[in-house]
């Protein structure tokens, strides 16, 4: 089990993010990013969208820094994944 973040690299509102996600559990990552103080309204299905200013903070905190590759590819593998499409309802 574990918490894992990418490198900020995706632009939004005039700033970088990184993705929060857990491999295992979606309680653990909830527990995490209260504990780091991350709004619930920064989840967006399947993840935290956190700046790239919080990004060392998590890290220290204890999220695994992974690649974003390597993020999907473990998301994906935990089931816990929610895609675009379901995302939109399709």
């Amino acid at each position: 089990m574990a918490v894992l973040i990418d490198p900020p690299m995706w632009p939004a509102h005039g700033r970088l993010w990184s993705h929060l996600v857990t491999d295992s559990d979606l309680a653990e990552l909830h527990e995490f990013a209260a504990t780091a103080g991350i709004p619930r309204r920064a989840f967006d299905h399947d993840h935290y969208d956190v700046p790239e200013e919080r990004h060392d903070e998590l890290v220290a905190l204890g999220a695994q820094a992974v690649s974003a590759r390597e993020l999907v590819l473990r998301l994906e593998a935990s089931g816990l994944r929610v895609s675009q499409r379901r995302k939109r309802g399709l």
